[in-house]
């Protein structure tokens, strides 16, 4: 027989095979699919009826990728993605022919002056500079992976002059000094994997004069890895610093303290997408994790909603006071503002007795979170444009903004966001999702699953492997020197010397028919309503 023949008659064969096996399983699934009782699709339409949930399963990637337009994505756009995405690779924030915002929709503009500082006019750290990495773009073919060369790059750490540093808890023992504005929000070692946060370390302290919050799932020997500045975060369940019965260990406390790295301590009363105690599911929390938290391995762990240690604003004070002291390092507070009472007696206590924070952390509702409820992240806190204003006015109104820093976070992940909010009151600017991007998030929404399919926010052994550190490092830095850079850029536009001095008058506020009102008009109805309440 000819080899020819031979080839025809097992093709034959071999089709002939798969059309049975076809056959067969297609009649497999049309009694399987009309004989189950749980999708009555399937019942009525077997084996055509799983088309229909394949492709809403494949809906998110869809319009992730085709049908959104560049500004329609969320959390964030296509445009927000890739902005931060080239930033941190290339070091490059320019774009071409004209912004795509919508001009006729509302919204905050930076007011700019008539003679904008020269670059000689800014007033910054010229002495501290940085060696990074970044990717140069050479040929970005339509069928083929793009050609790039990685390059040496060496720039200016675009850090505070040392007469415009923001000194946290000045009355403190050992008081925290920053040069930069911008900071690594809360991110917990089990929320985000060993690599993420091991990058994130050290991209930060190459980057110099930041800080590193470690969120309330206690400190890491990651979180130490690259030197950076560190807050740490203590929630209601006081991982990292419990004991056996979950109450707060004292001599443990101490020796988080007494490490270098870290600056201040944070009390966690709330998150913006989750005004609620954390959330972790069970096949996140490795032996490890469990060991840093002091919980049980592979066991979901739910923070209590409240600290129980307090109730009122007295004894929380004195619980800070009481870290404060036994510490000697400043001692802050996390909140979300629900309404314009929200710290009224706060203020009103902080001004009787001298007690208080040294710095108040406000998340504004549209903030990120690795696991939390829908009704929580969409409907409960404040946004940060209209919790900011309330916090400072309040303050101010009973005397006592001077005694505290604000740290404004919530989705505020570039240049123009930042300037708004520093002109709004806030001292210091955190940023969480913004990074977790430059370490490779792709925005799967998968981060309460352990599933995320580039490594960063699971404990997967296997898929962390996707994250390499000791690339994905310099993109943090790059993506952290940018934004320094367009805020000095943005300063000097609107005749400043440095970002510090961003005040409400350099804000406008424009409605949906084109009429402005200046930011401080609107600040003033604020402190109007908040002195009269």
């Amino acid at each position: 027989m000819e080899i020819a023949n031979l080839f025809i008659i097992i093709g034959f064969v071999f089709v002939a095979v798969l059309l049975i096996v076809i056959a067969v399983l297609v009649i497999y699934l049309f009694i399987f699919d009309r004989n189950q009782y749980r999708h009555a699709i399937l019942r009525n339409f077997p084996v055509l009826g799983r088309f229909r949930y394949f492709f809403e399963k494949i809906g998110p990637e869809m319009r992730q990728y085709w049908f959104n337009s560049d500004t329609e994505g969320k959390p964030f756009s296509r445009d927000d993605y890739e902005h931060i995405v080239k930033s941190a690779k290339y070091v490059r924030d320019v774009v071409g022919f004209g912004s795509k915002r919508d001009f006729e929709e509302e919204g905050f503009f930076v007011r700019n002056d008539m003679f904008p500082k020269l670059s000689e006019e800014i007033k910054m750290d010229q002495n501290e500079n940085i060696s990074t990495k970044r990717y140069i773009l050479i040929k970005d073919p339509l069928f083929t992976q793009r050609e790039e060369k990685w390059e040496e790059e060496h720039t200016s750490a675009y850090l505070l002059h040392d007469d415009d540093a923001v000194v946290i808890g000045p009355n403190t023992k050992y008081p925290f000094v920053l040069k930069g504005l911008i900071g690594m929000s809360a991110m917990s070692y089990g929320a985000l994997g060993k690599n993420a946060i091991t990058a994130l370390s050290k991209g930060l302290g190459l980057a110099k004069g930041t800080w590193m919050n470690t969120g309330e799932g206690g400190l890491s020997s990651y979180h130490l890895e690259g030197g950076v500045d560190i807050i740490m975060q203590i929630g209601p369940a006081m991982f990292g610093v419990r004991d056996e019965n979950g109450e707060m260990d004292w001599d443990e406390l101490k020796r988080k303290s007494e490490i270098p790295q870290i600056k201040a301590f944070e009390i966690k009363l709330a998150q913006g997408a989750k005004t609620r105690g954390g959330h972790i599911d069970a096949e996140k929390v490795n032996p490890e994790i469990a060991e840093i938290r002091k919980v049980e391995a592979y066991k979901s762990i739910d923070s209590p909603n409240r600290f129980r240690q307090f109730s009122n604003i007295p004894s929380m004070c004195d619980f800070i006071e009481k870290i404060r002291n036994h510490t000697g390092i400043p001692v802050g507070m996390k909140i979300v503002v629900g309404g314009n009472d929200s710290v009224e007696e706060l203020a009103k206590y902080m001004k009787a007795t001298g007690k208080g924070p040294d710095f108040i952390t406000v998340d504004g509702g549209e903030g990120g979170t690795g696991a939390s409820y829908q009704e929580l992240t969409d409907s409960v806190g404040l946004p940060i444009k209209s919790a900011l204003p309330i916090v400072v006015s309040t303050l101010e109104k009973y005397g006592v903004r001077d005694r505290v820093k604000i740290i404004a976070s919530g989705k505020l992940f570039t240049p123009d966001r930042i300037a708004i909010a520093l002109a709004m009151g806030a001292d210091l600017v955190n940023i969480a999702r913004g990074f977790m991007i430059t370490v490779g998030c792709i925005q799967t929404l998968k981060c309460h699953s352990n599933a995320c399919p580039v490594g960063v926010a699971t404990t997967d052994p296997d898929l962390q492997k996707a994250l390499v550190i000791e690339e994905k490092k310099y993109r943090v830095v790059n993506y952290l020197v940018t934004l320094r850079k367009g805020l000095y850029r943005i300063t000097a536009a609107a005749g400043l010397d440095s970002p510090v001095h961003f005040q409400p008058k350099h804000v406008m506020y424009k409605d949906d028919k084109g009429i402005v009102t200046p930011l401080e008009e609107i600040l003033k109805s604020i402190q109007t309503h908040i002195a009269s309440s």
